[in-house]
């Protein structure tokens, strides 16, 4: 439909052009119009310093093991980049509650093998700030060269080995939730060393999980991507004319369709970041119950809660939270503080291990973080399906928008047209006028 629409369009403006090039100077402009052909309207590729990603889909780090070695290294062999998230993955390991920090640190190491091993496209890492072996995870991340690190939960302002990430080709993406943020993070590297990050990420409050905004800001227009993401931009002009060098700004969440990821590269993003779709796919690490629920939910199924690390959060509601927000949740055991902040005894559970039930398809002792469009998943498919389908929509999306603009010129050339003509024979009443007087002035001469 959207093909035909455009074609049509293009059609009226070369017509329209050759209509015109008998009365008009215009036959430049018409010679150039036959010349083109309409493109393909492809997605544009996406580069962060001297990466390049074919599509611009940063697929989103989620934990706790839901986005590990599998899904990321499907993602990246499509051409987008792939993610693994490293908050508590150390709960996949068997000895994870006698030693978690050491746990989490042999599993982030050996998913990021797993995932090298499964392709040789653009890998990342995601660490939490908040969590308190953010530092060592950084590590392994450094040492097994990962391309990139995000970075959220935080900001990752201090003790940051930035030559060392420099020496192993390490890229740095901070996740933000405003540009005040973005701000602060710039000037502080600035100041401490001497560099900026290399790309960041803008997650908004449509995201699935931990939002970095407050309740009363979430469904404020103010704080959504529309909003903030043309200000992030704004914000890190100084530092790439300073730096010289392209920053980069990734939009996240909401991001559910090819349109939407068009939408969000027209406000100044370079690429978008999704969670939700990702999480509906077989190559995602989660169990099939995990993906299911995502299936079977409904818009009221998905609200928010207040996680025991001190942040709002969007899940799936169920019954283990509601047990929870009313006290009943039965007694636990944390196997290490992982964050400081975190207050899982106020809360009555461990939010780590409740995700990793939910990983691990125990839905009635854990709940599953989502996006706020997770009611529009309808079924489960490959990721590559997924990424023809958002292609796709994102060609048709170009397609109508280019439609539209020949059609809004098309118009605005046919009223110019119309006042030509109407000025032309306005223009020949003139010359009319003045011949008659002319022939009314002549007898007077003569005699």
């Amino acid at each position: 439909m959207q093909n035909l629409r455009l074609d049509t369009a293009f059609s009226s403006l070369k017509k329209l052009a050759s209509d015109l090039s008998e009365s008009v100077p215009v036959k430049g402009i018409l010679q150039k119009l036959n010349q083109l052909s309409l493109p393909r309207f492809d997605w544009p590729s996406f580069r962060i310093g001297d990466l390049t990603a074919r599509i611009p889909v940063v697929q989103g780090g989620m934990g706790v093991g839901i986005s590990l070695s599998g899904l990321a290294s499907a993602v990246a062999s499509e051409g987008g980049i792939g993610i693994i998230a490293a908050n508590a993955i150390g709960m996949l390991e068997p000895d994870y509650f006698k030693d978690g920090r050491a746990a989490n640190l042999r599993a982030l190491r050996r998913e990021i093998r797993s995932a090298r091993e499964k392709s040789d496209g653009i890998l990342g890492v995601n660490i939490m700030v908040a969590v308190n072996d953010f530092h060592e995870l950084l590590d392994v991340a450094i040492e097994e060269k990962v391309d990139l690190v995000f970075m959220g939960a935080g900001l990752p302002i201090k003790n940051i080995p930035v030559e060392k990430m420099r020496a192993a080709g390490v890229k740095a993406v901070p996740i933000i939730s405003s540009a005040r943020a973005a701000e602060m993070i710039f000037k502080m590297w600035k100041k401490i060393y001497n560099d900026v990050p290399d790309a960041l990420v803008f997650e908004g409050p449509k995201a699935g999980g931990h939002l970095g905004f407050s309740e009363e800001q979430i469904d404020d227009p103010a704080f959504q991507l529309e909003s903030i993401v043309p200000q992030v931009v704004e914000a890190v002009r100084p530092y790439e004319k300073e730096f010289q060098r392209r920053i980069p700004v990734i939009a996240g969440g909401g991001i559910f369709t090819g349109e939407d990821i068009h939408g969000a590269l027209e406000l100044g993003a370079s690429a978008v970041q999704m969670g939700t779709r990702f999480v509906a796919t077989h190559e995602c690490d989660a169990d099939a119950a995990f993906k299911e629920a995502y299936v079977q939910c409904s818009a009221e199924d998905i609200g928010l809660i207040q996680s025991p690390v001190g942040m709002p959060g969007r899940a799936i509601r169920n019954s283990f939270i509601e047990d929870s927000e009313a006290g009943r949740r039965p007694s636990f055991k944390c196997a290490w503080q992982c964050l400081a902040s975190c207050k899982a005894e106020k809360a009555r559970y461990c939010i780590s291990i409740a995700l990793n039930n939910a990983r691990r398809g125990k839905l009635n002792q854990g709940f599953v973080f989502a996006g706020s469009n997770a009611y529009r998943v309808e079924k489960i498919l490959s990721v590559a399906a997924l990424m023809g389908e958002l292609a796709e929509g994102f060609r048709q999306t170009a397609r109508s928008k280019v439609a539209g603009r020949i059609e809004a010129a098309v118009a605005e050339i046919q009223d110019l047209r119309a006042q030509y003509e109407s000025m032309r024979l306005q223009f020949q009443d003139f010359q009319t006028a003045i011949m008659d007087r002319f022939s009314q002035v002549l007898p007077l001469i003569r005699a």
